[in-house]
């Protein structure tokens, strides 16, 4: 079965799902179906994959986080970003970005809170939950575009750290100890000074 067929299967209905190129899947959650049109179509034009729902708990079901293990297969689905819109019915943005970095699963996923309202205290409690951006709605091209390649990089320098890891790790397996040899070097190379100045203290007494 395709991707494509799995994500709606299993997107509860009144999910969206649009697909484009595999560089950034992306979950946006939002209540407003203009708004998930304008996200989902500037998404796409940043050649995003991108999968939309409308409402936090849609969201958490998309990511199997609410408890349902029938769900649980859509782990193995890749996200790479989530933007959710703030003020939603039920489950807000902000909830979900604290269900979100509670989860040992997905805590690593970047989130990035919309909102149509510039309210300092509210962007300053979503960065310290961890959201990776505040962006004020009407979201721009720019903005998603800037977002993509903040994701990019930080995916690009992840690889870098793994496969730097790796490299160390085999070069720690590799045997690094002295052989036998070595064990006669620190007498062969002893200073020849050293060598001679023991050897008058010992014969000393006879000369």
């Amino acid at each position: 079965m395709a991707v494509g067929e799995v994500m709606r299967m299993e997107v509860p209905t009144g999910g969206d799902l649009t697909v484009s190129s595999p560089d950034l899947h992306v979950l946006a959650v939002d209540d407003s179906i203009v708004d998930r049109k304008v996200i989902e179509r500037l998404l796409r034009i940043s050649s995003c994959k991108v999968t939309t729902v409308e409402s936090g708990t849609r969201a958490l079901q998309y990511l199997g986080l609410d408890g349902n293990t029938g769900a649980s297969d859509l782990k193995d689905l890749k996200v790479n970003l989530i933007v959710t819109d703030y003020s939603m019915p039920g489950l807000t943005g902000y909830d979900l970005l604290k269900k979100i970095k509670e989860s040992s699963t997905f805590r690593e996923i970047p989130v990035v809170i919309m909102s149509s309202e510039n309210i300092l205290t509210r962007i300053e409690q979503c960065l310290k939950e961890g959201a990776e951006d505040f962006l004020l709605k009407p979201v721009k091209l720019a903005d998603v575009k800037r977002i993509k390649q903040l994701i990019m990089r930080n995916e690009a320098e992840d690889h870098r750290t793994l496969s730097h890891s790796n490299k160390r790790k085999l070069g720690e397996d590799v045997d690094t100890s002295p052989s036998s040899s070595h064990d006669y070097s620190s007498v062969k190379d002893f200073p020849s000074s050293k060598r001679m100045k023991s050897e008058s203290d010992i014969f000393s007494p006879f000369i």
